[in-house]
Formats: structure tokens, sequence, C-alpha cells
């Protein structure tokens, strides 16, 4: 059976701090936004969506007690509805779409809303202290380590040095920035926040830095040497070349993104040819995107010159930089609107987030195919194909 998405919609992704536009936004409050506006776009949603899967990595205090749940009952969706979240670390929203789409292609259900949601204003970043952070036991390669690190010694493996990193970090926010003046079409699926007294919170995607150029990038200083002292235990002694800054990292962010998926075609944004999930080297950690996308395109039967449009997550620029440098894709496929490094990563979110990027993409260039590919800490990966048709 043939899956589709209906539509797919997201917030502006806020800047994770105190004053950023989302922070006094409760997560539950977010999905219901998007949920609001799905039923404004969408005939019947509260009535035809039969299950409610949200990505979260944050599952603790304001996003604990299953995000997906309070959601549910602050989206005013019917009881009988079941909801649940899913953790699969930063591509869990593509994860849960993607769960989703195989409930429907088996016959299951129907219509789903997946998505994912993250406030890490309100819950950040290693919050939850799971006992894995600081794990011994385990295998010296399984063990944790942050994914600053993780991208800096990728550099240094794939040969990937300060200036590319500083020209795609670049890259992503002039494009970000061209799209937030111009690019009204790629913007068609980012849904303003408003607050309880009806005022918007937020309505752009607030971390872009139009002033974020090459050479004003490369006055910065590596970041995360501080990072990687409190894991010497677990990396080792050897010296690290250190050469990811601040800017170089994806924005630590507030957001949401909503899907609609669908066995109907009618009135269908696109249709989901193949998904794929994939892990890798935990100690490579950010590479699992690369093997997923390698997995989607061969179920699809496709290559990546087949692909009209590209929503890549900028997990760190190293990630970015080597998919530009090893597979020769034409930049003018990829982020068209600017990535993660310029708009900022919600982590649960960020998945579903790209989806909906990516069908704006779509629906502004004119092309038919799209893949988004995503990556997470300690070698996860995700990527979907999809199919514009209406």
């Amino acid at each position: 059976m043939s899956v589709y998405i209906t539509d797919a919609v997201r917030t502006p992704r806020g800047k994770a701090r105190p004053d950023g536009g989302l922070a006094a936004i409760k997560p539950q409050d977010l999905v219901a936004g998007l949920v609001d506006a799905l039923e404004q776009r969408v005939v019947n949603v509260r009535e035809r969506a039969e299950s409610l899967v949200l990505g979260c990595v944050g599952q603790i205090g304001a996003q604990g007690g299953n995000i997906a749940l309070v959601s549910k009952f602050r989206a005013r969706l019917p009881d009988a509805m079941p909801a649940y979240t899913v953790n699969n670390y930063c591509v869990s929203g593509l994860s849960a779409i993607g769960q989703m789409s195989a409930a429907i292609a088996s016959g299951r259900i129907d219509h789903a809303l997946a998505g994912g949601v993250e406030s890490m204003s309100q819950v950040p970043f290693l919050a939850d202290k799971a006992t894995f952070y600081g794990e011994r036991d385990l295998p010296e390669r399984a063990r944790f380590f942050p994914v600053a690190v993780a991208a800096d010694l990728l550099a240094i493996k794939e040969g990937v040095g300060r200036d590319a990193l500083d020209a795609v970090t670049a890259t992503s926010h002039r494009k970000a920035a061209a799209a937030e003046a111009n690019g009204k079409a790629l913007l068609r699926s980012r849904i303003a926040v408003k607050r309880t007294d009806g005022g918007v919170a937020l309505d752009r995607d607030e971390a872009i830095r139009p002033q974020a150029t090459a050479e004003a990038l490369g006055t910065l200083q590596p970041a995360f040497g501080e990072v990687a002292a409190a894991f010497r235990a677990v990396l080792g002694d050897a010296p690290i070349d250190h050469r990811h800054t601040i800017a170089n990292a994806p924005p630590i962010a507030d957001g949401a993104g909503l899907a609609f998926v669908s066995k109907d075609a009618k009135a269908a944004r696109a249709r989901i040819v193949a998904y794929a999930e994939a892990g890798a080297d935990p100690r490579d950690s950010l590479t699992a995107g690369f093997a997923a996308m390698g997995k989607v395109l061969a179920r699809a039967g496709l290559s990546l010159d087949d692909v009209d449009c590209i929503e890549f997550m900028e997990a760190f620029a190293v990630t970015i930089a080597m998919f530009e440098r090893d597979y020769k894709v034409d930049p003018a496929k990829v982020n068209l609107g600017g990535g993660h490094l310029a708009k900022g990563h919600p982590m649960g979110a960020s998945g579903a987030i790209l989806l909906s990027t990516l069908l704006d993409a779509l629906d502004a260039s004119g092309g038919t195919i799209g893949l988004v590919v995503a990556s997470g800490a300690s070698g996860v990966g995700a990527a979907m194909i999809i199919e514009r048709v209406n």
C-alpha cells in the first residue's frame, strides 16, 4: 500500500535561551498549534488521525509524562487515539514519521499524526542525566561522549579543515537569510507560534545571522576543548586538534514539526517512496546518516542524480562538508533555504522539521523527488525519499 504525506508543518525555530522567542511556550502548546494549523489545511485531521507519535529526546520535566500523550490532551484530540513518544536521538522526528508510514503500509491504520518536539530552553541537553553518559562498563568504543567532540574527531579522521567548516556554515546562513527575506515559497509550511493572549510569540527562525561570512567566522576560536577534557577517561590521552567553533555547531533550539500521514492520495503533497534507518560506529557518531542515505536510495532504486531537492541535516559542519566533498552533489539542490547551522537544532523535532522544509523546497523549485537525511549522536541515522504528487 502506498503511503502519502497529506501535509506537514513546522514551527519557527527559537533560540534555546531565556529570551528566546519560544522559551516560555510549553512543548505541548507547540504541538497543539501545529495540529490546529493542519486542521485548517487538511480536512478533519482530528477525526481521521488514529495515532499520534512524537519524537523527543529530553523526556523529563516539561517533556516528561509521555509528551505525546500530554500533547494529545492539549490539542483536543480524541480520547480513543493512542499517543506515544519515541527517542532515537536527533533523528527522532523522522523516526516517528517512518514508524507511522510503516503502520499505514501494513494496513494496521489508515491515517496518523507524527513528528517531534523539543524545548531545549526548558529541558537542556543531557538533562535526563542518564547513567549511560558516564557508563564505564560498556566496551570502550561504545561509551558516550558529546557529539561536539565526535564532530572534531570526525573532521580530523576525514581531513576536513577549518576553511571547509566555515565555508559551509557561511553558506547555510546566506541561504537562510535569503529565504527569510525573499523566500515565501520556502516558508509555506512554517506556522507562527502564538502566545495564550493571541499575540505572536515567534514567526521567524531567530538564530540566522546574515553577517556570518566565512571571513568573519574565521576569527572564532575552536569551542569544544573543555568539553573533551571532561571526557578524557573515554577519549584517552591523545591530543585532539579541535576545529569546530561555536558557529560550526547547530544552535540549540526550541521547535516542533508535525505531519499528517495517510493511505489517501487525494490532496496529498507527496508520496513516501522509501524510508531507512541505520546505525554506525558510535565513535564516528555522525556517519549513520550517510549509511541511511545509501540504504534508502538502494531501496528506491535511485541515485543522488535522480533527486531534485535534498534536506541534509547539518549536524555540525563536518557532516555537510563531507557530503558536498564526497558525493559531488549539485549544491543548488541542497538545503535550499539554509540548514541547521543557521536555523538551529531542536533535537527530537529536527527530522520532522526537515521533512516539512523538503516539501516546501520541492514546491518552490518545481522538483519531484526529494531526500531528507538525518544523523544523531552515538551512530544513529535515518533517511526518507518522497515524490511530490500535487
